[in-house]
């Protein structure tokens, strides 16, 4: 992997869900230098677990070649899952240590593949504690929320 000599993009992301299941919505927000961008969407019907995985799958769906990436996540789901329970689920065939399949499987595996392009860093942040980045990801996820029931209306 030949990746650029230039800062890491950092990447904030959320999920949101009203109800668990519910209307759920993702949110991320990507800065690079001087560079942002914002990101959002929804899905009726879903958990604040699939919104938070989504949220990191599609900021790395952004990026538009190799990059060194930091994400931030309020997610101790996510991070634990990419930093240590995904190689174990991967040797077991997707399953957990007491031998039931890994719920969401379908995004982890998704999220898996996409992190093979990127060299990336996982760093927890605590959620609602002031982060301006996290602060701004979780607005965009609460925002999705709202872009999806609109688009069902």
């Amino acid at each position: 992997m030949s990746l650029q000599h230039t800062a890491p993009v950092n990447i904030w992301t959320d999920g949101a869900c009203k109800g668990n299941p519910g209307w759920g919505g993702w949110g991320a927000y990507l800065r690079q230098g001087r560079h942002e961008k914002s990101l959002c969407g929804g899905e009726p019907e879903t958990t604040n677990n699939r919104m938070e995985l989504m949220a990191v799958i599609q900021a790395l769906r952004a990026l538009k070649r190799p990059c060194k990436v930091v994400i931030h996540t309020d997610s101790q789901y996510v991070q634990k899952g990419m930093t240590e329970w995904l190689d174990n689920w991967k040797r077991r065939g997707w399953r957990t240590a007491d031998k039931k399949p890994v719920k969401n499987a379908d995004l982890w595996q998704m999220l898996d593949e996409l992190t093979h392009e990127h060299e990336l860093t996982w760093q927890w942040v605590r959620g609602h504690a002031g982060d301006p980045g996290n602060e701004k990801a979780d607005a965009l996820a609460n925002q999705g929320v709202e872009v999806a029931r609109r688009a069902a209306a």
